[in-house]
């Protein structure tokens, strides 16, 4: 595993840290009992996933290994 890239892409750095956002708003707000912000702070975890995804999907990824030609499992 020594060597691989996994985790040091563009998409994956942007969803870490909007996730980590998330939390820290999630955690301020029930910390503060307001469940309304507590929500809102799970609702950008929630996009922080979509974001990485999206961005996964458009490229900005990790790509995925080949396999050789005839080694189909």
């Amino acid at each position: 595993m020594a060597g691989s890239s996994h985790g040091h892409t563009p998409a994956a750095w942007t969803g870490v840290i909007i996730v980590f956002i998330g939390f820290c708003v999630a955690g301020a707000f029930m910390v503060m009992a307001n469940t309304a912000g507590f929500w809102v702070g799970m609702a950008v975890i929630a996009a922080g996933g979509i974001v990485g995804g999206a961005m996964r999907l458009a490229g900005l990824g990790q790509r995925r290994p080949q396999l050789p030609a005839g080694s189909e499992s």
